[in-house]
């Protein structure tokens, strides 16, 4: 595979040493060049994006400091080295605290500017494959839909985003309440760092706090070597407390510990462990009700929802449907290597009259089925059909104490409020994708009950 070949700027007033590092750098395979002024450097930068570049730390027309500086605020992730015959240890400070890999002093040892520059090199790639990891993570794990809820939850997620305050996720099960706390961590401060996450009511009460805060070697049966928690992985990043009302109550007490001196404890450990973590929790139980009934700590509760985010249930943003099966059916096609796929309105008017009880987790499998059944390249209102009825026969039907009529109005109503949701709550083209009139519309509405 042809690789790009490393593009060295140096930037020094003295034209015989740039000479002698240009001839060494071609030597080593690398392309070298060099300009002896600042401003021109600022230019050269711009026009030919290097990878690496030696600034003399004094030019003709401003201090290399100076030059390091601006390239620092428009070129992030470029990696510059400080050379100087004047070295000191304050100047090497100063260079570091706005940026610098590196510096060097004159006369300068060639294994040394050699190493230096293949380090700053491997520096580069690595902050690359960084920032395209946390991007490709960003698009993987992105949140979806321009309905008013989900406008206000991203105003949330910025205002998280922005600091350090603990955050409370609620909601039903399956509407990404993961993907708001991933949201969050990815647009704060600490992206790049790692994102744990915990789903509390997954774990055995037996083993939970070894999960969260690690072991000792011997603290109990089975316990072979140390281990560090959740919290220590976690540290300098994210942990995320999923379904955090599952928790019994001595867990709890001991994660409100956590949080109020920030340290954790090992089972089977006597000194406390420092750990720089930030905490957001989600649930989708009503902690007002598990407080009530002494199943969950009020002072827990309120460490935890300094902000709060509720997340809706796909019902309240049925106008989000199409949105969000666009974006799964492009990400489903480019995993499974298939064609990608469109979809018909009417294909999509029929989803989006579904009532999703598991919200956008059972969308997702359901279009990613979808991709992968379906063999055409337009899918059709036919083809959803069939598809739907299959799954709902697949999925456990619960017995109700409903007569006939109560269930037929039951479905009416939730049928037509997702059709009015799909329309913008607009009540004539509601009426329109029913095929009845406007005024029957209207007083079905009335009749039902139902919500606008």
């Amino acid at each position: 595979m042809f690789q790009k070949q490393p593009h060295i700027l140096v930037v020094d007033d003295d034209s015989s040493l740039c000479e002698i590092l240009i001839n060494m750098l071609d030597q080593q395979g690398y392309r070298a060049e060099a300009v002896h002024e600042g401003r021109t450097a600022i230019e050269q930068v711009r026009s030919s994006e290097p990878d690496v570049v030696l600034i003399d730390l004094r030019l003709p027309d401003m201090s290399g400091l100076d030059l390091l500086k601006q390239l620092m605020e428009s070129e992030h992730n470029l990696q510059a080295v400080m050379i100087s015959g004047m070295g000191t240890i304050h100047n090497a400070v100063q260079a570091t605290k706005i940026g610098a890999f590196d510096f060097l002093e004159k006369p300068l040892d060639t294994d040394r500017v050699l190493l230096t520059i293949k380090n700053a090199l491997d520096r580069r790639r690595l902050k690359k494959e960084m920032s395209d990891l946390v991007e490709s993570m960003r698009e993987h794990y992105q949140m979806v839909g321009t309905s008013p809820e989900m406008m206000r939850i991203h105003e949330l997620i910025r205002k998280a985003a922005e600091t350090h305050i603990k955050v409370l996720i609620q909601g039903e099960n399956g509407t990404g309440k993961e993907l708001v706390a991933r949201a969050i961590h990815n647009n704060s401060r600490r992206v790049g760092r790692p994102f744990v996450a915990v789903n509390c009511a997954a774990i055995p009460e037996t083993l939970i706090e070894s999960e969260l805060f690690g072991h000792k070697k011997g603290s109990f049966t089975g316990a072979i070597a140390d281990k560090p928690g959740r919290f220590q992985v976690a540290d300098g990043g994210t942990i995320f407390l999923d379904e955090v009302g599952d928790m019994s109550l001595m867990t709890q007490a001991k994660v409100l510990r956590t949080l109020e001196d920030n340290t954790i404890e090992m089972v089977g450990g006597s000194e406390p462990i420092p750990v720089d973590v930030r905490v957001i929790a989600a649930t989708n139980k009503d902690l007002q009700v598990e407080m009530e009934e002494g199943r969950f700590r009020e002072d827990l509760f309120f460490r935890l929802n300094v902000l709060n985010i509720r997340v809706p249930p796909l019902r309240d943003r049925v106008q989000d449907i199409p949105l969000i099966v666009e974006h799964f059916i492009s990400q489903f096609c480019n995993e499974h290597g298939v064609r990608l796929k469109k979809i018909s309105s009417r294909a999509m008017g029929r989803l989006a009259a579904y009532s999703w009880p598991g919200n956008v987790r059972e969308l997702k499998n359901f279009v990613e089925k979808m991709v992968i059944l379906l063999e055409s390249t337009e899918i059709e209102p036919g083809e959803v059909v069939t598809l739907l009825e299959s799954h709902t026969r697949e999925k456990v039907v619960t017995p109700r104490t409903l007569k006939l009529k109560e269930a037929r109005d039951a479905f009416e109503r939730d049928f037509i409020r997702s059709v009015i949701l799909t329309a913008n709550n607009n009540i004539t083209r509601a009426a329109e994708m029913l095929d009845i009139p406007r005024t029957y519309l209207h007083k079905k509405i009335k009749n039902l009950g139902v919500e606008v």
